[in-house]
């Protein structure tokens, strides 16, 4: 069913819209765009009279947005920053043969896969790569992308989910933290200063429960919401941090963090490569996630 041509949005006026809304002020919204103070006003009524919606609420010199303004000023953010993406993908793959657009988790990016990522790249020299974080599932419909890489479980809206490996986290500290400590027995690490992820609260509670440790043990200490700033913690001496062994890889091997015990623990969820539907024969995606499989099976040999 076609649109309405009455109902297709004029990227002008939406754009002069989202600038006088987040100025509050028509006039500074005019100098942005390079246009009159009357331009200005005459796209917001355009609009306005499109939608039937009174956008503005006019108080005095200043301008507000209305309740109906406020409800559409997020949808128009996203529709004008997803245009701006489509471009420069555009743009960025106008001499390439092949693109990719990945949503992966923040720290399993920055810390596993980018350490690995150019190998991919040298196997796919015309490749142009687009790469963002997104820490929790989205609608594939809502946000362009050919794969994701998700942390829970193979469960994922309108898509396929391939497992790459388990998840196993660690008790390590600094050098010199782990000096201090002097721990001859895991639970000995329950009056430690522990480092916990907000979002997986009972991390170290279930580690102290599978290693001896007492039902109240696990739940002190200081909270980070992403595990690269529990790294940072832990590397700067704040405290003994439970992490996923791959993403201490380097701060591992150069000593920089200690295991306290070789006592690595399973968590409940995996890892796995997500493919939207209507995208499964995509070639490149497939190859990454192939890609992905191998470098995985790498580790786990050479571990």
């Amino acid at each position: 069913m076609n649109m309405r041509r009455s109902l297709t949005p004029d990227f002008a006026n939406l754009q002069t819209f989202e600038c006088a809304a987040r100025h509050g002020n028509f006039t500074r919204a005019a100098e942005e765009l390079n246009l009159t103070q009357s331009a200005v006003s005459r796209q917001i009524l355009a609009l306005e009279q499109q939608t039937g919606l009174l956008l503005f609420e006019r108080v005095r010199r200043r301008v507000i947005l209305s309740e109906a303004g406020k409800r559409l000023l997020s949808d128009v953010q996203r529709l004008l920053a997803q245009s701006e993406q489509l471009m420069l993908r555009a743009v960025a793959a106008a001499d390439t043969d092949e693109t990719l657009n990945i949503a992966t988790l923040p720290t399993f990016g920055s810390r596993w896969l980018m350490p690995r990522l150019p190998d991919f790249l040298a196997r796919h020299p015309s490749l142009a790569l687009t790469m963002e974080s997104r820490s929790e599932p989205f609608d594939f419909d809502q946000e362009d992308f050919d794969l994701a890489i998700h942390y829970g479980q193979p469960t994922w809206a309108k898509a396929s989910s391939t497992f790459l490996c388990s998840e196993f986290v660690l008790p390590v500290a600094s050098r010199k933290v782990f000096e201090t400590l002097g721990a001859s027995s895991p639970t000995d690490l329950a009056q430690a200063p522990l480092l916990h992820l907000t979002t997986r609260p009972r991390l170290w509670s279930q580690w102290f429960e599978a290693n001896g440790g007492a039902p109240g043990d696990g739940f002190r200490g200081n909270r980070f919401d992403q595990f690269s700033m529990i790294i940072g913690a832990a590397c700067a001496g704040m405290g003994v941090a439970l992490l996923p062994s791959y993403l201490i890889e380097e701060e591992v091997r150069t000593g920089v963090l200690v295991p306290i015990f070789n006592l690595p623990m399973a968590t409940e969820f995996g890892y796995y490569a997500v493919l939207p539907e209507g995208r499964q024969s995509n070639e490149v995606a497939n190859a990454f996630k192939d890609w992905l499989i191998s470098q995985v099976e790498r580790q786990t040999t050479a571990g």
